[in-house]
């Protein structure tokens, strides 16, 4: 399925990327490598990831404490955040 994202998701891996750069060389790397991933495995399997408490569907990363908040809608999913699993549950609800 086709991958829209709302344009607020390049500022959540931006931040989340220069944290990553100053913790250790290549995490970051590391980090997008994962999210990526993920956002593949949405692309292909979208029904399979459950739905979180805001009604979206959720696939959490598998190393890093982050979370990709997405909507099916015809023909395409849309991915609305990536959010650190700390994080307010209502960031990024908000996006339209």
């Amino acid at each position: 399925m086709r991958l829209t994202f709302h344009p607020r998701v390049q500022r959540d891996l931006d931040e989340a990327l220069e944290y990553y750069f100053g913790v250790r060389e290549g995490l970051a790397d590391d980090f997008w490598d994962e999210a990526m991933a993920a956002f593949d495995e949405i692309a292909k399997r979208s029904m399979r990831h459950h739905f979180d408490s805001c009604g979206m569907r959720r696939k959490n990363l598998q190393r890093f404490p982050y979370h990709v908040l997405y909507e099916i809608l015809p023909g395409r999913v849309r991915i609305m955040v990536v959010r650190h699993d700390r994080r307010d549950p209502r960031f990024g609800l908000r996006r339209q």
